[in-house]
């Protein structure tokens, strides 16, 4: 199904801009909207926006069109999970206004204490230091085989004109990191930091993002999912103007396809409450029935979870801190669920004959996606078979809870004697570019 996203960025988003997209698509006959695992909004094919109309101020991806990627960012967690100390919300829309021009890449901006937003599905990965203000840089560039670490720490005021720098830089010649490093020290000034220790990320069981939950003293944090991801505009329409009442600035959207509204007052929380009953809207889904990722508007693989959620409840078994993904066959994708669930492709010889689809199933070191690391547990198994497999790995889940409580992403882990031999190529090569420029100008000159 061929889809229209909107972007937006750092998943953050006003209530007043939600409900201008709301009316928008109301006006075009639309009765839902759904969001996508990169913190954006995705409308149904046919969809038409007119830039002459809303004054250009949406950037929107039609399908087929290759004009940019949402920034995603871990926003979303701030006060309400696990962070930082000194990465606030405040921070992180800072950083954000950095952005004027929308990034080719994909670019994530995360804290690594939260659980919440993946880390390491972009492009370009700034991860938050235990330095204030300083980041870590992780690059896995489209065609490259592992993530490569950048070799200092990067200042937040930075982030935008090093990842723009990136992103020139790449766009003319395929480079490695230290290529890459040199030639954004050698363009830019910056203001780096040295790397005195790896990123250690530690590990949490996946957190319940659900429901009216308590925030500080005297607020509310309400996460709302919707297991099909088609959220009604009339839904969202009234929530907007529900938020304009109790003075919400923000709406954040997560990357399981759902959203939290951050700050609401103690004095109002009955009032949302009676909002939600009004609309029959239930916020205490099990972890069995929230902890999933599916590719948007597939049938196929929301029948599926909807068949193994099923059966799994029939024996009362705990997921509790597991994540599960669906997809399609892809073996350059970035997984970031705790264990994911492939179907396979039909060779072509096949097509035209009806035959059962097979499923393999891979699960991360650990269980922890942030390893990037994904085992192959079983291949080529019918669907009716995925349970007991589900079970099976979720009892290894357990048994092995507690003996990694670190897990150390660093893929720099190079000998000192290569890591002298590769500078002394790149410095060739720089001297090279030099030497061509000159020439060039010399020629000009002529």
């Amino acid at each position: 199904m061929e889809l229209t996203r909107l972007i937006v960025k750092g998943g953050v988003i006003s209530p007043g801009e939600l409900r201008n997209i709301v009316n928008m698509s109301l006006a075009q006959g639309l009765k839902d909207i759904s969001f996508g695992s990169r913190q954006d909004i995705i409308f149904p094919n046919g969809f038409e926006y007119s830039e002459t109309e809303n004054n250009g101020k949406l950037h929107i991806v039609y399908p087929n069109e290759q004009s940019g990627n949402n920034i995603v960012s871990s926003y979303v967690s701030t006060d309400i999970f696990r962070n930082t100390a000194w990465l606030t919300g405040n921070k992180f829309l800072y950083v954000l206004e950095q952005f004027k021009e929308q990034p080719v890449l994909k670019v994530n901006i995360t804290d690594p204490k939260q659980q919440l937003v993946p880390l390491f599905t972009g492009h370009i990965n700034f991860i938050a230091s235990e330095h204030e203000d300083y980041w870590y840089l992780y690059i896995r560039l489209p065609k490259w085989q592992r993530m490569e670490v950048y070799p200092v720490l990067i200042y937040s005021w930075d982030i935008a004109k090093i990842y723009y720098e990136i992103e020139r830089i790449v766009s003319e010649e395929s480079i490695g990191i230290d290529m890459i490093f040199n030639l954004v020290s050698e363009n830019l000034d910056t203001n780096n930091r040295t790397m005195d220790k790896s990123l250690n990320v530690p590990f949490y069981p996946f957190p319940y993002y659900e429901g009216m939950n308590r925030l500080g003293i005297d607020q509310y944090w309400l996460g709302l999912y919707w297991r099909n991801n088609l959220y009604d505009l009339e839904f969202l329409k009234e929530m907007c103007d529900l938020c304009f009442d109790c003075k919400i600035g923000k709406i954040s959207i997560t990357p399981w396809k759902s959203f939290i509204i951050k700050g609401i007052p103690k004095d109002r929380k009955l009032d949302w409450e009676k909002f939600l009953g009004k609309k029959g809207i239930n916020v205490r889904h099990s972890l069995l029935e929230l902890n999933w990722h599916l590719p948007v508007a597939t049938d196929w693989s929301l029948n599926l979870k909807t068949f193994l959620v099923r059966t799994l409840d029939q024996f009362d078994i705990s997921t509790y801190g597991l994540t599960f993904g669906i997809s399609d066959y892809n073996r350059e994708g970035h997984y970031f669920t705790s264990i994911v669930i492939e179907k396979n492709k039909l060779p072509k010889d096949l097509e035209s004959i009806k035959i059962r689809d097979t499923y393999n199933v891979l699960y991360a070191k650990h269980f922890d996606p942030n390893t990037r690391e994904y085992i192959i547990h079983t291949q080529d198994i019918d669907k009716l078979e995925l349970p007991s497999i589900l079970i099976e790995l979720s009892k290894k889940y357990f048994n092995e809870l507690g003996n990694n409580t670190l897990v150390e992403n660093n893929s720099a882990a190079t000998t000192k004697k290569e890591k002298q031999e590769h500078l002394k190529t790149i410095r060739l090569q720089l001297q090279k570019r030099k030497n061509k420029n000159m020439m060039c100008t010399n020629v000009q000159n002529v």
